[in-house]
C-alpha cells in the first residue's frame, strides 16, 4: 500500500517514458560527418571573420536539414523527404526577412504562410516535414541579421543540403539491404514469431507486430508503387509476394487466436521465406508437404506456406503473381487531395490552431522585452506539429529538453573558443541527434539545442547572455502552444479517441460483411482496413495517455473495448479460416443481423448513448463472431457512464 501511495500517477510515468534507443552507428557517423562539415571547410578558407563564417553557418544549416530529414525507407522516399526540407528550408529563408520589422504587415504575412505550411502537412509525409522546415527557418531568418545578402544566405543553404543529400545517396549506395524486400521479408518473420507465440502471453503483442509489419509493407510496396517511376517490375513482383503471404497472415492470426500450436517446418519455413525475400536468395530446402489432417488452423497455416513457396521459389509463379501498376487517374488524385486538405475538418482545425499560435508568437516577438524573441516563433513551430503526437507532451519535452540543452549550451559558451575548436562539439551534438531522436523528442531537444546555440552565436555573437534568452523563448513558445493550441480548444477535453473508435468499428462492419458475402480478395483487404484501424487506434490511444487527466482517464477506459475489438477482428479471421476448412456459409440474413448490431454499436457512441443489453444470435462459424460483439457492446455500456460525464452538455 505504501508502494503505491508513493507511484507517480500513470499519465505522468508515460509523458517521461523514453525508449532505449539502440545506437544506428551508420547515422551516426554520417551526421557527425556531414553536419559540421561546411563550418569546417568556411573556418578553413576565411577564419571566423567575414562572410566566410557566415556562409559556413548558413551551410551547416542546409546541411542539417537535409540530414536531419531522411528516414528509414526506400530512397526515393528519402531523396523526397530531403528535397522537400531543403526547398521549403530555403523558401524560408526568404519569407523571414521579409518579417523584420514591426507592425501588421508581418503578422499577416506570418499568418499566411503559416496557413499554407498547416495545408501542406496534410498532402503527405515529406511535404510535412518540408512545412515544418519553411516555419523553422521563417523564424530563423527573421531575427539571424548577418553581413550576407539574402542570396548568399540561400545559396550557402542549398549547398549544404546538397552535401547532406550526397551523403545520403553514398550511404544508400552502401547499405546492403533493400528497404522494399527488408519490408517485405519482416511479414514473414513476424508470422514464424507469432507461430512461435501460440499459447503464451505474448501472442498479442506478437499479432500487433505482425499488423505493423504488413501495413509498413503495404505502404512502401504498393501504395508507394502508384507514384514510382522506375523499378516498376521488381516493386510488382514485391507486391505480388505480399499478396501472397494474405492467406499465412490469416491462418497465423487464428492460430494465435484458437492457441493451435504451429508445426516446427512451418516456423522454419516462415523464415526460410523472410531470408529468401530479404536477400533475394533461392529457397533453401523442399517446399513443406500438405497436411491432410489435424486441426484446420494448422492445415491453414500449412496452406499459406505452400502458397507463399511457390511464388517466393518460382520466378514464373512471382512474375505471375506481380500486381499490375496502377493507373494515375489525375482527377481522382486532385480530388483526394482536396479532401485531405481544405475537405478534411481536422486539417481546417490544424489550420485554424497553427495560423493562431504563429500569430500570437509573432505578436510576442514584437512586443516582448526578450532578446532576439524570434526563437518564440521556432518553438511554437517545432512543437504544434500535426504528425508528431500529443501536443501537450511535445510542449513538456521540448521545455525540459530545452533547459537541460540551454545548461550545456551555456557550459559550451564559456569553455570553447570561437574558432576551429567549436566544430568538436557540434560534431559530437548532430552525431547523437539519431541516436536521441529514436528516444523521445526530449533527448531529441536536448543536443539539438546546444547546437542550434553554437551556430547562432557563431553568426552574431552574443556570448552566455544568449543563453538565458533562448530558456524564456521556449518556455514562452511552449506556454503560447498549451494555451492558444491546446487548452481552448473543446476537443482536447472530451472524447479524445471517438473519431478513431468509431473508425475501427466501421471497418469491423465492412470485415464481417466482406468475410461472409464477399470474395477473398475483398475479404482481404477488409481485414487489412480492419487492422489498420485497429492499428491507429492503438497509436491514439498510447498518445492520450501521456496528457493529464481527464484526457488520460477518460482514454484508459477506453483500453479494454480496444482489446475486444482486437479480439473480435480475429474471432473474424478465425471463421473465415473454418469456412475454408468446409464449414457451411452463413446464411446472409444472418449476416445481415451482425454487421446492423456492430452498425449500431457505432451509432450509439456517435449519439453517446449506452448500447442496450439485447444478445446477438447467430450460428456456426457467426457464433463466436457475435460473442466477440455482444462482449464489445457490454464493455462499452459498462464503460461509457464515467467516460461520457459531461460530455453530452458540452455537445448539446
Amino acid at each position: 500500500m505504501a508502494d503505491r501511495g508513493l507511484r507517480a500517477p500513470a499519465w505522468l510515468e508515460e509523458l517521461v517514458h523514453t525508449n532505449r534507443p539502440s545506437v544506428p552507428w551508420r547515422d551516426v557517423v554520417r551526421f557527425g560527418l556531414v553536419v559540421p562539415a561546411p563550418l569546417a571547410v568556411a573556418l578553413a578558407l576565411g577564419g571566423t571573420t567575414g562572410g566566410a563564417l557566415g556562409g559556413g553557418v548558413f551551410g551547416t544549416m542546409g546541411a542539417l536539414a537535409a540530414t536531419l530529414a531522411p528516414q528509414q525507407g526506400p530512397l526515393r522516399i528519402r531523396l523526397r523527404r530531403v528535397a522537400a526540407a531543403s526547398l521549403l528550408g530555403g523558401l524560408g529563408l526568404v519569407v523571414g526577412h521579409a518579417l523584420t520589422g514591426g507592425g501588421w504587415a508581418p503578422v499577416l504575412l506570418l499568418a499566411t504562410v503559416s496557413a499554407l505550411a498547416a495545408l501542406i502537412s496534410a498532402v503527405s509525409a515529406p511535404l510535412s516535414l518540408g512545412a515544418l522546415q519553411l516555419l523553422v527557418y521563417t523564424a530563423i531568418s527573421s531575427g539571424l541579421q548577418t553581413p550576407l545578402p539574402l542570396a548568399g544566405e540561400v545559396g550557402w543553404f542549398l549547398a549544404g543540403a546538397a552535401l547532406g543529400t550526397l551523403a545520403v545517396l553514398l550511404q544508400a549506395r552502401t547499405e546492403h539491404d533493400d528497404p522494399d524486400r527488408a519490408a517485405v521479408g519482416a511479414v514473414f518473420t513476424r508470422v514464424a514469431e507469432l507461430l512461435e507465440a501460440v499459447g503464451t502471453e505474448g501472442a498479442e503483442e506478437a499479432r500487433r507486430a505482425l499488423t505493423l509489419a504488413l501495413n509498413t509493407g503495404y505502404d512502401r510496396v504498393i501504395h508507394a508503387r502508384s507514384r514510382a517511376a522506375g523499378r516498376s517490375a521488381e516493386l510488382g513482383e514485391l507486391a505480388g509476394v505480399l499478396n501472397s503471404a494474405a492467406p499465412l497472415v490469416e491462418a497465423a492470426v487464428a492460430s494465435a487466436r484458437t492457441g493451435v500450436a504451429a508445426d516446427s517446418r512451418d516456423i522454419g519455413a516462415a523464415r526460410a521465406l523472410a531470408t529468401a525475400v530479404t536477400e533475394r536468395r533461392p529457397l533453401a530446402g523442399e517446399r513443406p508437404p500438405p497436411v491432410e489432417d489435424g486441426p484446420s488452423q494448422r492445415r491453414a497455416v500449412r496452406h499459406g506456406i505452400r502458397l507463399a513457396w511457390n511464388v517466393v521459389g518460382d520466378p514464373e509463379e512471382r512474375a505471375s503473381a506481380a500486381v499490375p501498376r496502377p493507373q494515375v487517374d489525375r482527377r481522382a488524385r486532385a480530388r483526394d487531395l482536396v479532401d485531405r486538405t481544405v475537405g478534411d475538418a481536422d486539417s481546417r482545425s490544424f489550420v485554424v490552431r497553427l495560423t493562431l499560435c504563429m500569430t500570437v508568437a509573432e505578436i510576442a516577438r514584437q512586443t516582448l522585452p526578450v532578446e532576439r524573441p524570434y526563437w518564440v516563433l521556432l518553438t511554437v513551430a517545432i512543437v504544434l506539429k500535426p504528425d508528431y503526437g500529443s501536443v501537450f507532451t511535445r510542449a513538456v519535452h521540448r521545455g525540459a529538453g530545452t533547459l537541460l540543452g540551454v545548461l550545456i549550451g551555456s557550459l559550451l559558451l564559456m569553455v570553447v573558443s570561437r574558432d576551429a575548436w567549436i566544430l568538436l562539439p557540434l560534431a559530437v551534438s548532430a552525431a547523437a541527434l539519431p541516436w536521441a531522436r529514436s528516444g523521445s523528442f526530449g533527448l531529441f531537444s536536448v543536443f539539438q539545442t546546444p547546437l542550434i546555440i553554437l551556430l547562432l552565436d557563431l553568426a552574431t555573437p552574443a556570448g552566455a547572455g544568449l543563453v538565458g534568452a533562448r530558456l524564456v523563448d521556449t518556455l514562452i513558445g511552449c506556454a503560447i502552444v498549451l494555451v492558444f493550441g491546446y487548452l481552448l480548444w473543446p476537443q482536447t477535453w472530451r472524447a479524445p479517441l471517438d473519431d478513431a473508435l468509431r473508425a475501427a468499428i466501421l471497418a469491423l462492419e465492412r470485415f464481417v460483411d466482406a468475410a461472409f458475402t464477399g470474395s477473398p480478395e475483398a475479404t482481404r483487404r477488409a481485414r487489412r482496413a480492419s487492422y489498420r484501424a485497429l492499428a491507429e487506434l492503438q497509436t491514439q490511444l498510447q498518445r492520450r495517455l501521456a496528457e493529464p487527466p481527464p484526457v488520460s482517464t477518460r482514454a484508459a477506459a477506453w483500453y479494454p473495448v480496444i482489446v475486444q475489438l482486437e479480439r473480435t477482428s480475429d474471432a473474424v479471421t478465425e471463421a473465415v479460416i473454418e469456412l475454408r476448412a468446409g464449414e457451411p456459409v452463413p446464411e446472409t440474413g444472418q449476416v445481415a443481423v451482425l454487421c446492423k448490431a456492430i452498425r449500431e454499436l457505432e451509432q450509439d457512441l456517435r449519439a453517446h448513448r449506452l448500447p442496450d443489453d439485447a444478445e446477438v444470435h447467430a450460428e456456426g462459424v457467426l457464433a463466436l463472431v457475435a460473442r466477440e460483439v455482444d462482449a464489445a457492446r457490454r464493455l462499452v455500456r459498462e464503460t461509457t457512464p464515467g467516460r461520457w460525464a459531461g460530455v453530452r452538455g458540452d455537445d448539446d
